[in-house]
């Protein structure tokens, strides 16, 4: 990759927010552009490529939009990549000098390979959930039926990202895992892949991430809750997420138990980024599922909402290698998707019939915490474009979970967007979840 005429970078941290820089963003579905179009607010110029032809308008109007991405690379001062996949060419950019913000080819693994991941946390002597792999849904079947238990059906490879496939059993004897299992291989034969059956555990879901500069974790710590279904209660299909509640923390049981036991071969691996691991908790332990090394959605913008410094410079400060503690808010955030239809299916007809260049209206021209999902702007009118349905994301802040749940909803007031639906119970979760977590020594 070239780099020639490249300039030669200031990463001292004395006056550092005050020093404008060029931020080249490469996205898978133009996820980052909340992020780019914050940096591009703070003074930085940015120019966003987005891979997905489906999503190309995403961004428009909002921060300059390049066709190649590699065409700009001598131009940008920090190149952040928002997606798994990449971390061969962030490897590439690294020993060519560049500053980057993203993978590596092992933490593209450790996320996209369950399998992987999980004789990775075996290394790392951290404790996991039993789990099989299988290439043919007769084998799972079988096996359920010699071994009766509740099971989560995981889709492995490519079929992971359809979220919708993935069916967590409720009956301890496995009779509804088989009977998913026996409709998937009548809908999908052999192109389904590989899949995982994990035992279930009951418990308490909670994720831990943070960022690393590349030697270490930066504190504080983010804990996380996901909210995954697409009803309020937990109810109807898996979306990948709905919204999430979040806070900060200096230690964390449960980021020792896991992550911290990863910091000197992430260092080894080259990764310099974000990585969270989402978890099964209880009395008896803690038990890792699945890593995320790349930034969350929507949780990088529900973040965003709880740092007090500046995000461009917060996320060039980490790529270049600095030790610094970030500054964020007490208390909790909280953050909604407000969506529209097909959200979360694929329907080009549905979308194109009911969403496409509809416009999020704002009651009052108040913006903060109005996250720009999958939008461009038209004459200074956000209209949704792409092709999943997520229109924006919401945040709000507080000292508790209930004033920040206040914030969001009074934002959330102020937006119409016609024919939209959000889920109104994000956060609801903590009330009962901090009791189990304090009562397990895990807060």
């Amino acid at each position: 990759m070239s780099t020639k005429n490249q300039k030669k970078k200031d990463v001292s941290p004395k006056n550092d927010q005050h020093i404008k820089r060029n931020f080249l963003f490469v996205s898978r579905w133009g996820e980052s552009l909340d992020i780019a179009h914050a940096s591009q607010q703070e003074g930085n110029s940015v120019k966003l490529f987005i891979e997905d032809k489906a999503s190309k308008e995403i961004g428009f109007g909002f921060v300059p939009k390049v066709p190649n991405w590699k065409k700009h690379i001598d131009w940008a001062d920090i190149i952040i990549f928002d997606y798994t996949g990449y971390g061969k060419e962030c490897e590439e950019l690294r020993t060519a000098g560049k500053i980057v913000f993203g993978g590596s080819e092992y933490t593209d693994q450790l996320e996209l390979d369950r399998n992987f991941g999980q004789d990775e946390l075996k290394k790392h002597k951290v404790k996991i959930l039993q789990s099989k792999e299988f290439f043919n849904f007769q084998d799972a079947i079988t096996f359920v039926e010699k071994n009766p238990d509740a099971y989560v059906i995981k889709p492995c490879g490519e079929t992971q990202e359809l979220k919708q496939l993935l069916f967590v059993g409720n009956d301890d004897e496995g009779h509804d895992v088989i009977r998913v299992l026996k409709a998937y291989e009548k809908s999908w034969g052999n192109d389904f892949g590989n899949f995982q059956l994990q035992r279930k555990v009951k418990g308490v879901e909670i994720s831990v991430s943070a960022f690393f500069n590349g030697k270490e974790f930066l504190t504080p710590i983010n804990v996380t809750f996901e909210h995954k279904k697409l009803f309020p209660k937990e109810l109807g299909v898996s979306t990948g997420e709905m919204g999430s509640s979040m806070f900060w923390v200096k230690d964390s049981p449960i980021f020792d138990a896991t992550l911290k036991k990863f910091e000197t071969t992430l260092g080894k691996k080259n990764f310099i980024g974000h990585i969270d691991i989402n978890c099964i908790v209880n009395g008896n332990g803690i038990y890792p599922l699945e890593f995320t090394s790349r930034f969350g959605f929507p949780q990088i913008f529900i973040q965003r909402a709880g740092i007090n410094e500046p995000i461009g410079n917060m996320l060039f400060k980490i790529a270049s290698g600095q030790k610094f503690t970030i500054n964020v808010k007490k208390g909790f955030q909280i953050g909604a998707f407000i969506v529209v239809p097909p959200f979360p299916f694929d329907d080009k007809k549905s979308f194109e019939l009911f969403s496409k260049d509809s416009i999020v209206i704002f009651k009052k021209e108040i913006k903060e915490g109005i996250h720009p999902m999958h939008l461009k702007k038209i004459n200074d009118e956000w209209l949704i474009t792409g092709n999943t349905g997520i229109a924006v994301m919401v945040s709000g802040t507080g000292l508790t979970m209930k004033d920040a749940q206040k914030m969001m909803n009074n934002r959330i007031a102020n937006i119409i967007v016609n024919n939209s639906y959000y889920r109104t119970d994000i956060g609801d979760r903590w009330f009962d979840d901090s009791d189990k977590l304090w009562s397990w020594g895990l807060l």
